[in-house]
């Protein structure tokens, strides 16, 4: 059947998306010239322009290619509103302060920049990556040889984990890849260098999970790849408090508040693998992926093994956070 299949490659921000596309089936020709189009009709923020998507580059030079040198976030839109928009650049900002990198924005043009790129592509519902490089440079560490700082926005659609998993709960297991040291680089630091975080999600996709447990040096439990981790135990609300080597999640925040409004105790402790075991509920945080109930880790049945009430009643509440 392979000869009854036709290659069509669309090109997308720099890269290739590949389609298989069976004549006389629904997904049509007409079908992939519309997807072509629609990539092609995206909008990147790139040296203080909306370009075209592939018209969108940075330097081969630039320190944030050359070495992950640089920072970025990842903000939802919901109802074309940029949710804690905010909090998102703040966050940006501390991060740069903390690695000695000067945005040549200030916040407020910031802020305009990505509300123009959501705009510009009529996002309603999706997904925003803001990232600022060090700049183009000579090929050494050595900042003072670095110059232009670029600002990248793109805006998009989104779909973290299966829809499914909402309403099921997704498992996990802990990954042998340790949460990088504190004292190497501040975890709350949201850096372009996030091959720890990869080496621990490769470990999940190959266990067949879509999310990976990371612990800190202490063994000690953290975050996921890219998501934050709650516990409910006896109807307390639990999450690694941040010098555990987290990042300060802007959902995890949002969820804590949420949580103490609805009148349930919300403390950051220290916690084990042990208590997410005995735990009577577990859930990730994140921008992407919202709430999402843990069901399992590394085999063991978290709970009654399925999402329990307090998740199911946070999802539900963030997400009339995101509508109002």
């Amino acid at each position: 059947m392979g000869a009854e299949f036709l290659r069509i490659q669309l090109r997308r921000a720099g890269g290739w998306i590949c389609e298989s596309i069976c004549p006389g089936s629904e997904f049509s020709i007409n079908h992939s010239i519309q997807l072509r189009a629609f990539f092609m009709s995206r909008k990147v923020y790139v040296a203080g322009n909306l370009v075209p998507a592939e018209q969108a580059t940075v330097s081969v030079f630039d320190h944030g290619l050359l070495y992950g040198d640089g920072i970025f976030e990842g903000i939802r839109v919901y109802g074309g509103r940029v949710f804690l928009h905010r909090e998102h650049i703040d966050r940006l900002y501390e991060s740069a302060l903390a690695i000695r990198l000067e945005i040549p924005m200030t916040h407020s043009e910031m802020i305009k920049a990505v509300e123009d790129t959501v705009k510009a592509n009529d996002i309603i519902d999706g997904y925003v990556r803001l990232v600022v490089t060090r700049g183009s440079g000579s090929l050494g560490l050595d900042i003072r040889r670095t110059s232009d700082p670029q600002v990248i926005i793109i805006a998009d659609t989104i779909s973290l984990y299966p829809a499914e998993l909402y309403e099921t709960g997704m498992r996990l297991v802990t990954a042998a890849t340790i949460r990088n040291h504190p004292g190497a680089l501040s975890p709350r630091v949201k850096s372009l260098n996030y091959l720890n975080n990869i080496m621990a999600k490769i470990e999940g996709t190959d266990a067949g999970t879509v999310e990976a447990l990371m612990l800190n040096h202490n063994g000690e439990v953290a975050e996921c790849t890219g998501d934050n981790i709650f516990i409910v135990k006896q109807g307390v609300l639990k999450t690694p408090q941040p010098d555990s080597g987290i990042l300060a999640g802007i959902t995890r925040n949002a969820v804590m508040k949420l949580a103490v409004a609805a009148g349930v105790t919300v403390q950051e402790c220290v916690l084990t693998r042990h208590d997410i075991f005995t735990a009577d509920e577990c859930f990730l945080t994140g921008t992407a992926a919202e709430v999402i109930a843990v069901i399992s880790l590394d085999g063991r049945q978290i709970g009654a093994g399925t999402p329990g009430s307090i998740t199911k009643d946070l999802l539900n509440r963030f997400r009339k956070l995101t509508q109002t």
